[in-house]
């Protein structure tokens, strides 16, 4: 049931310049958690595996043709975990392939050159963020070769057209089309600043796509209100050595209440696809966009990913 207000940008703690970065790092830690967490019975996959489900499902044969650059991505956020996911699914499908039905059984054909071909299948995803963190992606990029993340501070309201260059050397891939993801993150923005970031979008990529875990309405101020046990059930398993993730959870729980409290002020900032799309009126180059929005539940019974896409036509 929707909430009956209109939208409202309201305070977040992890907004504010005068939060402790150390406190925020440990914040942004456990929305890394939730989004790669399965819950058994409540969940039939992470949230992470059900946005790149739905990247795969919208995209379809296109999505080979993308390059994914995260913004506001802050420690990593989901986009490890949905690059993995979807070249895993990737190379997988590329191994099916090679094979080739007998009357008896399934057989690997054994193709020169195939298994670079396989090595080389899958898409690329680039991490950004006004403020880098370089040490957390520093420490994913080394576990893929297909994620990649820039260095300098990158605003996703003036990103330069030229982005991938800024993220990779090879003069192949830059040449790929951009899609840009905003997961968890376009509520941070005011009006303003959400236009703005809507503009340089159509400017500058031919894709993107606004993934959201909570909506407007009291099933997702109750989604947010549970993250307070679940953070204090877990943690200690999920955070065992570090100490001070474990003395600002349980000691003096700054960690669990900040999640808590943003998330609830979250579901106020959240805009329906009305409203992105009122957002979107007088702003240049939307001509030749398609857009496809919805919901899908990745907690029941009260958790809902929202998703807006957004396709340039070639």
């Amino acid at each position: 049931m929707l909430l009956p207000i209109a939208r409202h940008h309201w305070f977040e703690i992890d907004d504010q310049s005068w939060f402790p970065s150390f406190l925020r790092e440990r914040v942004q830690a456990s929305l890394t958690i939730l989004w790669t967490l399965k819950v058994p019975i409540i969940q039939g996959t992470s949230c992470a595996s059900l946005l790149a489900t739905k990247l795969r499902s919208i995209l379809g044969s296109t999505l080979q043709s993308y390059t994914f650059v995260d913004f506001c991505s802050g420690g990593g956020g989901p986009t490890p975990f949905v690059e993995r996911n979807i070249n895993r699914t990737i190379r997988g499908n590329a191994a099916w392939s090679q094979t080739k039905r007998t009357t008896d059984d399934i057989e690997l054909v054994q193709l020169n050159g195939a298994g670079k071909k396989q090595r080389e299948e899958g898409v690329d995803f680039v991490l950004t963020d006004i403020h880098p963190h370089l040490e957390a992606w520093e420490r994913a990029a080394k576990k893929s070769d297909r994620l990649k993340y820039i260095e300098s501070s990158v605003d996703a309201g003036d990103a330069p057209k030229n982005i991938l260059a800024l993220a990779t050397g090879d003069e192949s891939r830059q040449q790929k089309k951009v899609f840009r993801l905003f997961s968890l993150a376009f509520h941070h923005f005011d009006d303003a600043a959400a236009r703005r970031i809507l503009q340089n979008t159509l400017e500058t990529s031919s894709g993107f796509g606004i993934f959201e875990l909570q909506d407007r309405s009291f099933e997702g101020l109750l989604t947010a209100l549970v993250l307070f046990p679940s953070l204090w059930a877990g943690s200690w398993y999920w955070f065992w050595g570090d100490w001070t993730h474990l003395f600002w959870t349980y000691v003096i729980p700054v960690v669990p209440f900040v999640v808590v409290f943003d998330g609830l002020m979250s579901c106020v900032r959240m805009r329906s696809s009305e409203e992105i799309l009122t957002l979107m009126e007088g702003l240049k180059g939307k001509e030749g966009w398609r857009f496809e929005t919805g919901s899908t539940m990745h907690t029941w019974p009260t958790g809902r990913m929202t998703y807006f896409v957004g396709i340039k036509d070639d």
